[in-house]
């Protein structure tokens, strides 16, 4: 099931703007129809750079829940809850700290980054030190096989494989493991536990990787064994004891193509955001004020689209006839830039209208607002309780 599994949060930081929504959001109501989705408010997250801020958390999980909902993430086909509503998260991170090395946190490329970029911050802590590793305890408790990552975040799932490796190898190896798995190819069937054998031994004599795959898709099907027994027979077949906590894969997103009111990437840091709550006034106001190509002083100045922000929204939210009418007008000064970005203006009211619809008619129910957190938390916290029964068992902590 695992395999099947994605997971992905958000930090509650501030209002959700239509960079998250195109970055991010519209990946989520693609993945929650074809996977086994999990998405989390990252509320412990945000403490990592904004440990000292004034934040209103209780208000932003809220709104951000809101948000989700409005863009149309399902509740009833996908798992919503909250990080701080499942403590396990934090044991698993206390006990993968103990085996997880320095090194490996200090080499994390978002590590000096983030410093370079929010050097107004004291980030010489151990959280913010650390927070990759409590990344990868929110991606390993769930046994998430998939997590949607940017290429920027994909050394963070590298080093969550390793830490999973790294536990797997110390804490994997049961005293009578070779044992029980005898018993569990036993289970079966002659047919399948033959194949089994087979797919193992080529692997393990010559390294064959698509005998793995297809050892480990034979699993997957095994209707005769518990969970439990096929992660001990996926280790087994690799000869590294029981798979306690798999590895994850990255599932590569699209780098989001959402530009911000300065041609910037859409970011709250950078302050060129339109917020998915913003009025059509403020949208008016905010893409009028844009900066346009520099050229363009006066009406009957020729431009170029490449040098104009306002080009890379029109890129974004406009049709070919659009786009041409905007490099017809721009290139032969037939057009103006206010006129040029009206097409804009009228396109994202469009798209947030019908949202901003949906954000009121929930945040007028915030009871049922907090039933879909405290539901959703319930049955995410369910799965991690599981896990950490298998971990603290593996680690001995069962006294």
């Amino acid at each position: 099931m695992q395999d099947r599994r994605v997971l992905s949060g958000m930090r509650p930081t501030g209002q959700l703007h239509l960079g998250h929504y195109h970055g991010v959001l519209k990946n989520w109501l693609a993945l929650q129809n074809e996977y086994d989705s999990y998405f989390f408010v990252a509320d412990w997250h945000a403490f990592t750079t904004h440990y000292s801020d004034k934040i209103d958390l209780n208000t932003n999980v809220m709104e951000m829940v809101v948000d989700w909902l409005a863009v149309g993430i399902n509740p009833n086909t996908s798992t919503i809850f909250v990080q701080s509503k499942v403590p396990e998260h934090a044991e698993l991170y206390l006990l993968l700290s103990m085996s997880t090395p320095l090194s490996w946190l200090e080499r994390v490329p978002s590590y000096k980054d983030q410093q370079l970029k929010l050097n107004t911050k004291d980030l010489a802590t151990y959280g913010f030190l650390g927070y990759p590793l409590l990344q990868s305890a929110d991606i390993l408790i769930y046994k998430a096989g998939l997590v949607p990552v940017g290429e920027d975040q994909v050394a963070h799932i590298e080093l969550t494989r390793e830490v999973a490796r790294r536990f797997n190898y110390l804490y994997g190896r049961e005293v009578d493991f070779e044992e029980k798995a005898e018993i569990a190819i036993s289970k079966m069937g002659k047919k399948q536990a033959k194949s089994y054998r087979s797919l193992r031994k080529s692997y393990q004599e010559t390294g064959d990787d698509e005998a793995l795959i297809k050892a480990q898709a034979l699993l997957q099907q095994q209707q005769n064994i518990t969970l439990g027994d096929r992660e001990r027979l996926s280790g087994y077949i690799e000869g590294v004891g029981k798979i306690i906590l798999p590895e994850p894969e990255p599932l590569l997103t699209k780098a989001s193509k959402m530009p911000g009111l300065d041609g910037q990437k859409m970011s709250k840091s950078y302050g060129n955001t339109i917020s998915l709550r913003d009025t059509a006034e403020q949208i008016q106001a905010k893409i009028k004020r844009m900066p346009t190509d520099p050229a363009r002083i006066k009406l009957t100045d020729v431009g170029n689209p490449q040098k104009c922000p306002v080009w890379q929204l029109h890129e974004v939210y406009s049709n070919k006839s659009t786009c041409d009418w905007v490099v017809e007008g721009c290139t032969k000064a037939k057009i103006g830039c206010v006129e040029c970005k009206q097409p804009i203006i009228n396109a994202i009211e469009k798209e947030l209208t019908p949202m901003q619809e949906r954000i009121a008619k929930y945040q007028a129910d915030p009871e049922l607002i907090k039933q879909i957190i405290f539901e959703g938390s319930e049955k995410a916290r369910s799965v991690a309780k599981e896990t950490m029964i298998e971990v603290r068992e593996a680690m001995g902590i069962n006294h």
